[in-house]
């Protein structure tokens, strides 16, 4: 029998270890003021309902599992709470598989897990906002199962020295989202890869607009962009910079790799700006196409080396 929403919340409040209201504690509940040493309790005192955690400054090396409700992950002074290490369920330091999450301001590093796949964010289940978090120096920085229902949205947010592509293996990328409904990226960059793609997506609908995409400093990267089913949206406003050290270096975006799941008719690549790092002198191409869709591509500023597109 299933536990009624209220019940379930008063449950939990019950056996989940509280601080007294103005205690010094790094993990409080915005709409009760209660507060917990632990990000797990917090999470639990919540239960089915709907909070907004505050995160007190500090590092942390622990994680969170979310099965249900609404859940507002924000530290209290952006940029100075810093989840380090800490993955739960060997997937991520935040595990997010209830109807809708929020996370706003922190940092996540340094994680990685036994299968390679280690993320600040695994995306199980619901909608997902992003804002002003940065992903660093881990495998992946988002990685997502399948909810077609579900919305994603990041914005201005850092991802930085991630993904890998380990020779026995499948490859970790920056962002990694599987069947979304929809995925948004805004005002955010990607920078200094490690390996796989920067945003590789299944989701049948996309944005990626105002952000940058810098692989100078980039390590056996492949992609900017992969649709890897196709997509259609709008990819607007971008810059793109194709370092040296690749994988794959034969295109920036390309629509369809896996094959065309996903119609691609009517994508939008406009406005956008690439070029080669400083140095590198070599031929590529800046949207590859296997959809066999209409796309259009239109005002976008290409350095000399990069052709504009290629259907394959």
């Amino acid at each position: 029998m299933k536990t009624a929403p209220f019940a379930a919340l008063a449950l939990a409040l019950a056996s989940a270890p509280l601080l007294a209201q103005g205690s010094e504690a790094p993990f409080s509940v915005e709409e009760t003021g209660q507060a917990f040493a632990t990000l797990q309790e917090a999470v639990n005192s919540i239960g089915e309902g709907s909070g907004t955690i505050l995160i007190a400054p500090g590092t942390y090396g622990e994680c969170a599992v979310q099965d249900h409700g609404r859940i507002a992950f924000v530290a209290r002074e952006f940029g100075t709470v810093t989840f380090d290490g800490g993955a739960c369920e060997e997937k991520a330091t935040l595990v997010l598989g209830g109807q809708q999450a929020r996370v706003e301001g922190l940092i996540f590093q340094n994680i990685s897990v036994p299968d390679g796949n280690g993320a600040g964010i695994r995306l199980e289940h619901g909608d997902l906002l992003v804002r002003e978090t940065l992903f660093r120096d881990s495998e992946q920085g988002i990685l997502t199962a399948a909810d077609p229902s579900g919305s994603i949205r990041i914005e201005q947010s850092t991802f930085s020295g991630l993904g890998i592509c380990p020779e026995d293996g499948d490859c970790a990328h920056s962002i990694y989202v599987g069947e979304y409904g929809s995925l948004s990226v805004v005002r955010t960059r990607f920078e200094r890869g490690t390996g796989g793609h920067y945003v590789k997506t299944r989701a049948p609908r996309v944005e990626v607009l105002d952000s940058s995409f810098d692989d100078s400093q980039g390590r056996a990267t492949n992609y900017m962009i992969d649709l890897s089913n196709g997509a259609t949206g709008t990819i607007a406003r971008n810059v793109f910079v194709q370092g040296r050290d690749k994988d794959n270096y034969s295109a920036l975006i390309f629509v369809g790799p896996e094959g065309g799941r996903h119609s691609s008719e009517g994508l939008a690549i406009v406005d956008n700006q690439a070029s080669l790092a400083p140095g590198v002198e070599r031929g590529t191409t800046f949207v590859a196409d296997r959809s066999g869709a209409g796309i259009r591509i239109e005002n976008n500023r290409l350095g000399a080396e990069i052709a504009r597109f290629e259907r394959r």
